[in-house]
């Protein structure tokens, strides 16, 4: 008898214990109350932390992704889902199901042409491509002269009836012009929106290009370059990192549609070739709608020369440039 009685007592007493512990939140009922069951990483605001004493809907402890409590999301996960709640997509962390463009899924070569190659393909709009590059620094705003992969979208694109267009004014293409004296590049600029730049030291290709909603032209800006040449008629391929002048135009065009940069120290004797880049506020080359179009900048070959006059009454030659 006695050991019946004990044998009963042992069995309430288990009952009892295994009533007390905790279940495990498979079914997305938080068993503490108020909470919102940890679905994979939502955050559990009824105030008790999930840190593996209660498995998630997965069936195993979350414990990798940080533990939830009171105040806090999922430090580890969920804080793209936090802000996808909050309702602005601009702070929101998760890629919105309407801005997916689904043509990236695709290489291109269904109707292929002889000599094209296939394009990367991706489903999530290339989000972590620079993922892919671990030893390729992030852009991050600044200019990386080794270097660098920019996760910044490409932004809106000019429509084809907005396509920037340059052309200089003066010097004009062919002109000769006195070596070592100042003078003024005036260039027409149009489907611009010039005298928009933004800090080029920290924010450097870190936005998408714009449109103005007004004019439908990109917002941006333009320059001025100045390469010398062997000669005007060398076909040799120019070295970039060489330039005789260079100048940001961070004005908008006047009242006749055109820009103009000082060059006060003038050029030596030669023969120079100077360009436009036209760009996007924070740098970027402007983007438009069609492969198939004229050039977006313009181009004019110049030659700097020495000029001689010779004064008879006071017996001197006086020289311009050499």
């Amino acid at each position: 008898m006695k050991s019946v009685l004990a044998l009963s007592a042992l069995l309430f007493a288990s009952s009892v214990s295994a009533a007390s512990v905790p279940r495990a939140n498979f079914g997305g009922n938080n068993p503490f109350g108020r909470g919102n069951a940890n679905k994979g990483g939502n955050a559990n605001k009824g105030g008790n932390a999930n840190t593996g004493s209660g498995a998630n809907a997965s069936g195993s402890a979350n414990t990798g992704s940080g533990a939830n409590n009171a105040t806090t999301a999922n430090a580890g996960g969920n804080t793209g889902s936090q802000n996808a709640n909050t309702g602005d997509p601009q702070t929101s962390l998760t890629l919105l199901q309407s801005v997916i463009a689904t043509g990236f899924a695709q290489d291109g070569q269904a109707n292929a042409t002889a000599g094209q190659v296939p394009s990367l393909t991706s489903q999530n709009n290339f989000i972590n491509f620079c993922a892919t590059l671990p030893n390729v620094p992030i852009t991050n705003g600044k200019q990386i002269v080794t270097g660098s992969c920019n996760p910044a979208p490409m932004g809106q694109i000019a429509a084809k009836t907005n396509m920037p267009s340059s052309k200089f004014v003066n010097p004009a293409n062919g002109a000769t012009i006195p070596a070592n004296q100042a003078f003024t590049v005036t260039m027409a600029l149009k489907n611009l929106v010039a005298g928009h730049f933004t800090n080029a030291q920290t924010t450097y290709y870190a936005a998408p290009q714009q449109i103005d909603p007004t004019t439908g032209n990109i917002v941006g800006h333009t320059h001025v370059v100045i390469e010398q040449l062997p000669s005007l008629s060398t076909t040799t391929p120019l070295d970039n990192t060489q330039f005789a002048f260079f100048q940001g135009v961070n004005t908008p065009q006047d009242g006749n549609g055109n820009v103009n940069v000082q060059v006060t120290a003038g050029l030596p004797a030669g023969f120079y070739r100077i360009a436009s880049i036209n760009a996007a506020a924070n740098h970027q080359p402007a983007l438009v709608a069609v492969a198939q179009h004229g050039s977006l900048d313009d181009m004019a070959y110049v030659r700097a020369k020495a000029f001689f006059s010779y004064c008879p009454n006071v017996f001197h030659l006086v020289v311009y440039g050499y």
